[in-house]
């Protein structure tokens, strides 16, 4: 998996970007041009919020490789597992692919891991790939990170996302501890910081499948000057 993304990335960077659209003062017209420029660079993916689905479902069509992911419990999980069911459940009948998880960090820090895998497991049921957003810069200890990772993959989870785009930038030690427990056995997403070509390049290296960024067509244009 990470040997394939790196082919991808260093072929053409766009393949591994996962664009995101989460800025709450985006207007219509600019929820449209980053649609549209996602599509036509072949980004692999494009995250939104739940107000976005309808408009990005309609821009990207139904033929787009650009996969529609929607944000759920984002950024804090701080809502009850039957309401993010209700938000996971709109986001699939919206036309999301693939769903970016807040889970119950709570249940998590405190120890409750069937809480927090059972959380999971029920989103998971929907059908819909669910990435489970962790928090690197909370869960500091590889063993803390350990049993995070192996309880969502064990509940359903098709990949983690390291960090929300908030705090400090992921580091790749980090990115590093995160591929060594993985093993392969999902994907790995990286967010928070990520504004240029090398960074992206470096992470992708460091063992993530993905990146999340709001700055794809920056670092796509970076790479083309490059070639």
């Amino acid at each position: 998996m990470v040997n394939k993304s790196w082919e991808k990335a260093h072929n053409k960077i766009s393949n591994v970007i996962y664009q995101a659209v989460l800025n709450p003062h985006a207007n219509k017209e600019m929820l449209v041009r980053i649609c549209d420029g996602s599509k036509q660079n072949g980004f692999a993916g494009l995250c939104t919020s739940l107000s976005h689905l309808s408009i990005a479902r309609e821009r990207l069509g139904s033929e787009s490789t650009t996969k529609l992911v929607s944000v759920i419990g984002f950024p804090f999980g701080f809502i009850p597992t039957f309401n993010k069911l209700q938000e996971a459940e709109y986001a699939i009948e919206k036309g999301a692919e693939e769903l970016d998880f807040v889970p119950n960090y709570f249940a998590l820090i405190e120890g409750n891991i069937e809480t927090f895998a059972e959380e999971i497991n029920q989103i998971s049921e929907l059908g819909t790939p669910v990435r489970v957003i962790l928090d690197a810069h909370t869960l500091k200890t590889k063993s803390k990170l350990s049993l995070a990772i192996n309880a969502l993959i064990d509940a359903g989870a098709t990949g983690i996302q390291i960090g929300n785009g908030f705090g400090p930038v992921i580091t790749i030690n980090q990115t590093q501890m995160v591929s060594d427990i993985v093993k392969n056995r999902c994907s790995i997403k990286v967010v928070g910081g990520i504004k240029t070509f090398d960074q992206a390049i470096d992470t992708i290296e460091a063992g993530s499948t993905y990146i999340g960024t709001s700055f794809g067509f920056e670092i796509t244009q970076e790479q083309k000057k490059k070639e």
